[in-house]
């Protein structure tokens, strides 16, 4: 999909120490600086799953900002596919 400017969805598990230390407020805020749609939720197993669509070149920032030492907690590993976008996100969850 490189070179893509039209609107995809990431689907990633971020893993590591990731849950209890504002990780997804933050990401909620990063998102909402990137203006992506999606959500940030706490897994039973430590992860936390996101979803956010939006332009490619965005999505694709905000992955590069999971992977990079700027993400709160401590990121052992990010699980991440990006597909086409479905729609149906409006604002951003952390629920």
């Amino acid at each position: 999909m490189a070179g893509n400017s039209g609107p995809v969805r990431l689907t990633a598990v971020v893993h590591g120490m990731v849950q209890g230390v504002g990780f997804r407020w933050l990401t909620a805020r990063k998102a909402a600086q990137l203006q992506l749609d999606g959500s940030a939720v706490n897994r039973a197993d430590g992860t936390v799953e996101v979803v956010v669509e939006g332009p490619e070149p965005d999505v694709r920032q905000l992955l590069d900002w999971l992977e990079s030492d700027s993400a709160p907690g401590m990121v052992s590993r990010v699980e991440a596919e990006i597909t086409p976008a479905t729609g149906g996100l409006h604002g951003f969850h952390t629920g």
